[in-house]
């Protein structure tokens, strides 16, 4: 048999040569088009649902999150694995299917799931999510936001981390490729309302009642459209709050004709959230850091390449 070859190969060279040619271009589109990686991601197929649960502490988040999650993803087929962690203000489960599952597949079935499992678990100890679609290797690109010398002073670690939250983290999240883009460091800005106990007590206005007041007089309503003529007229209730001036005159109850405002029982302040670490940048002061993670199974140059030219743009 060989010998046949190698006769054949002999007696048609030409024939030889233009399947030689042919496997050379064939092998070089296959070479533009093969995935290239760093490391290779050996991460197995999973699925993680993440719940934050910040006025629970460990034991009340295995006994209320953790254990009713998993009882509820407990027959879910092609799934080899279970495990799960429970810690202080926060839950991760982590469902692990074989390798030749579709990881859409797999976050659709946990996804039918987690409405069942949301209805167990008592009201307002946490909402159930699911982690994005990337793995232990996804990290393709970190970036800090940081301050000229000269302006130094002009922005604070707040504002590094509302231009990371609400400008940079925005326009980088339609990029292709990219599964999630996460920030730290700085300040979380908050809206908060320090309420004065000896001013509720002389009222007599509880806390829920405030809370009431301020999640009833917080949003814009519909009220359908009025005709006249040829001409159709919207109705509008204007009533999101835009300062904390808005939040100051938010009416928590009228005592004998006399409306009660926010500002009468508390302070209105802008805050942060509280936090647990910080980012500086060659030891010059604090900066904030974000990170872009990619998606499960995508081509790193291709999407790296994406992530850099879009950095450019903004």
């Amino acid at each position: 048999m060989l010998d046949r070859i190698i006769h054949f190969s002999i007696r048609n060279k030409l024939v030889i040569g233009f399947f030689v040619l042919g496997l050379i271009i064939w092998g070089s589109y296959s070479l533009s088009k093969l995935p290239f990686d760093a490391v290779p991601d050996i991460t197995n197929n999973q699925v993680q649902i993440i719940t934050q649960a910040p006025n629970l502490g460990a034991q009340e988040v295995e006994q209320f999150i953790t254990a009713p999650v998993e009882l509820a993803m407990s027959n879910i087929p092609e799934m080899i694995e279970k495990r799960s962690i429970s810690r202080s203000g926060i839950s991760v489960v982590t469902l692990v299917f074989h390798d030749n599952t579709d990881v859409y597949w797999a976050r659709q079935q946990v996804n039918e799931r987690l409405k069942e499992a949301q209805e167990v678990i008592p009201e307002g100890f946490g909402k159930l999510s699911l982690a994005p679609i990337s793995t232990g290797l996804g990290e393709i690109y970190q970036y800090t936001i940081h301050t000229k010398p000269q302006y130094k002073d002009k922005y604070s670690p707040t504002d590094l981390r509302t231009i990371q939250d609400w400008i940079v983290r925005t326009q980088l999240a339609g990029t292709e490729g990219v599964a999630e883009v996460s920030g730290w460091g700085g300040y979380v800005k908050q809206y908060e309302v320090a309420v004065d106990n000896d001013r509720l007590n002389s009222l007599n206005i509880t806390i829920p009642e405030l809370y009431e007041a301020l999640e009833n007089n917080n949003g814009n309503t519909g009220g359908s459209y009025i005709e006249q003529r040829n001409n159709s007229y919207f109705i509008r209730g204007i009533g999101q709050v835009k300062s904390l001036s808005d939040i100051e005159k938010i009416v928590i109850k009228s005592v004998n004709g006399i409306p009660i405002l926010v500002r009468d029982v508390a302070t209105v302040q802008f805050g942060s959230a509280t936090r647990y670490g910080a980012v500086t940048r060659n030891g010059e002061g604090e900066v904030v850091a974000g990170i872009t993670l990619m998606l499960k199974g995508e081509d790193f140059n291709k999407v790296i390449a994406n992530v850099k030219e879009r950095m450019k743009q903004i």
